[in-house]
């Protein structure tokens, strides 16, 4: 089972910043799990929320101005990639507008990076996925009427899609039996505490987002 830091450690440095990552990474978890988004100057920063602290829309700002608001670094993505090559790297896509230049970045790094992207739109996905020939991942917020169908709806939306990322909460034997039908990779989120932690262990699901990465740590 893979663990991965949620947004890096964020209980000691502020969210998605490389300061996070590399205390995340410190703690031994097999990857990070960030967010990209598209400043108004074309970047692709990571950076999870829609607004600033300001209330002003976060696509509407450039790097420097979001960082002036903040009060800390706002990596890119090309930066945080270049500083780790060896973890996974699940990189949520938030919104279609910052499809294109993430696909610009990740050309530099297919070959050596282990690299996961994963978006709540799932057509974004496929468009992702036939640029680069990489794993991509369906982010999912409620469990469907019916898993088997929705799915198996999701398999054949695009070979490469290979991975669904579910809350902790509607997580169940009969979800994961839906995505090992379906040869899907079923990995979850909002995981917060051991005894959470130890259940999917349990359930052995393949992946756990963790916003505690110290969790993951051996005794």
């Amino acid at each position: 089972m893979l663990l991965l830091g949620h947004r890096g450690y964020h209980q000691s440095h502020p969210e998605n910043t490389l300061e996070a990552f590399a205390a995340a990474l410190a703690l031994g978890v097999d990857g990070i799990e960030t967010d990209v988004r598209l400043s108004t100057d074309g970047l692709p920063i990571l950076f999870h929320d829609r607004l600033a602290p300001s209330g002003t829309p976060v696509a509407e700002l450039t790097r420097a101005q979001l960082e002036a608001e903040t009060g800390h670094p706002i990596p890119t993505l090309d930066e945080a990639l270049a500083a780790w090559a060896e973890p996974l790297w699940n990189l949520e896509v938030k919104t279609p507008a910052a499809v294109p230049v993430t696909i610009d970045v990740l050309r530099r790094f297919t070959r050596s990076h282990r690299l996961l992207v994963t978006s709540f739109c799932h057509l974004v996905l496929a468009e992702v996925a036939d640029a680069l020939g990489i794993e991509c991942g369906a982010l999912c917020a409620h469990a469907p009427a019916d898993p088997a169908a929705f799915l198996r709806s999701l398999r054949v939306l695009h070979p490469r899609l290979t991975t669904t990322v579910w809350p902790f909460e509607p997580l169940s034997e009969t979800l994961i039996d839906a995505a090992r039908a379906a040869q899907l990779r079923l990995f979850v989120y909002d995981v917060e505490t051991a005894a959470e932690l130890a259940l999917c262990r349990a359930l052995a699901v393949d992946g756990v987002i963790l916003d505690r990465p110290e969790l993951g740590r051996p005794g």
